[in-house]
C-alpha cells in the first residue's frame, strides 16, 4: 500500500462511508472508491464489507488499522514539522493533562515557557485516566500529565510534583475553619459525593472506610469541576484536589487541606521508546516549578 492508499483506507475506516471519507479528504467519491479498490488489490485482501449503506471493516482491516494509524500520525508530524519550518517555528510539543491541571498549572507553565521559546508550538488537550494509554499508543499525545501511571503498559514516567486533597467550601458554611480539617469534623455538613474512581478517589474512599466516616452526600458529581460548581451554588461541600480548588476559588469560597494529609504524585507519562525531547524535558522542569508554587 502506498501513502495515498493508506490515507484513503484510514479515512474510510474512521468515517464508515465513502461519501464521508471523501468529504473529510476533500476529494470525489469515485476517487475514494478507485483508490480503495487498488489498495485491496495491492494486498490481496478485502478490507470492507458493505452493510446497510456503511462499510464494515474486515478482521484483516482491523489488524492493519493500528499500523496504518501509526503511519498516518508520522505523516501528520512530518507535515506539521514542514509547516513549522515554513513559518520559522521550532518543535511541536503535544501534551495531555487531567482536567484539574488543564485550567491552571498547564496554562501557567505554557505561558511562562513561551516567553523564552517563541518558536515552540503546543498541542494541548485534556484526558482522563482511562484514555491515557490509548492516546499515547495512537500518538495523539507525546506526554500525559497524570496522577496515575498505568500498570502493565510499556510506559515510563517521571514524578514532577505532588498534589493534595482539600475540602472546598463556602466561607459562610464554615466561617471559623481551622487550617486543616479532619474527616470526622465533616460528618454534619452536606457533601457533593467525592469522585470515587481514579487513583486519588480510591485513596479517599479507603481513608473514609478506615476512619468509619460516612459523609452526608446529597449530590453525586463525576468530575471535580462539576463538584466545585455545585459548592459555588451552595449545594454543599466537596473534597477535591488542590489544583481544582485553586482554579475554582472565587470570592466567598475557601479550601482547607485534610488532617492527616492525603497526597498523591503528579507524573509525566510517556512511551518507553519515545522519551521526552530536550525541549519537552525543559517544559516539564518548568511545569514542576509551577506545580510546586501552587
Amino acid at each position: 500500500m502506498n501513502l495515498r492508499q493508506i490515507e484513503i483506507f484510514h479515512a474510510v475506516y474512521l468515517h464508515g462511508t465513502v461519501s464521508a471519507a471523501a468529504r473529510a479528504l476533500n476529494v470525489s467519491q469515485p476517487a475514494v472508491t478507485k483508490v480503495l479498490r487498488h489498495a485491496e488489490r495491492s494486498i490481496g485482501l478485502p478490507l470492507f464489507e458493505r452493510a446497510k449503506g456503511r462499510l464494515i471493516p474486515t478482521q484483516d482491516a482491523r489488524t492493519l488499522f493500528a499500523e496504518v494509524s501509526d503511519i498516518q500520525d508520522r505523516v501528520r508530524s512530518l507535515r506539521q514539522a514542514a509547516q513549522n519550518m515554513r513559518h520559522g517555528r521550532g518543535a511541536l510539543l503535544r501534551v495531555s493533562a487531567l482536567p484539574s491541571l488543564g485550567l491552571g498549572a498547564i496554562p501557567d507553565a505554557v505561558a511562562r515557557f513561551l516567553r523564552g521559546h517563541e518558536d515552540i508550538m503546543f498541542d494541548l488537550q485534556t484526558l482522563h485516566h482511562d484514555e491515557m494509554v490509548r492516546k499515547l499508543y495512537e500518538r495523539e499525545t507525546d506526554i500525559a500529565i497524570s496522577f496515575e501511571v498505568p500498570l502493565s503498559a510499556p510506559v515510563a514516567h517521571q514524578v514532577i510534583g505532588e498534589g493534595e486533597l482539600v475540602v472546598l467550601y463556602r466561607e459562610e458554611d464554615m466561617p471559623e475553619a481551622p487550617s486543616r480539617l479532619h474527616l470526622e469534623e465533616l460528618r454534619d455538613h452536606k457533601f457533593i459525593s467525592p469522585v470515587q474512581s481514579g487513583p486519588i478517589g480510591r485513596v479517599l474512599s479507603s481513608e473514609l472506610n478506615r476512619l468509619d466516616v460516612e459523609l452526608d452526600e446529597v449530590v453525586s458529581a463525576r468530575t471535580y469541576y462539576i463538584a466545585a460548581a455545585l459548592v459555588r451554588a451552595g449545594v454543599g461541600m466537596a473534597i477535591v484536589d488542590n489544583f481544582t480548588a485553586h482554579a475554582s476559588t472565587t470570592q466567598g469560597l475557601s479550601s482547607r487541606p485534610l488532617q492527616p494529609a492525603i497526597t498523591f504524585d503528579i507524573n509525566a507519562v510517556y512511551l518507553q521508546n519515545r522519551p521526552p525531547s530536550k525541549t519537552a524535558s525543559e517544559f516539564l522542569d518548568l511545569l514542576s516549578e509551577v506545580i510546586e508554587s501552587l
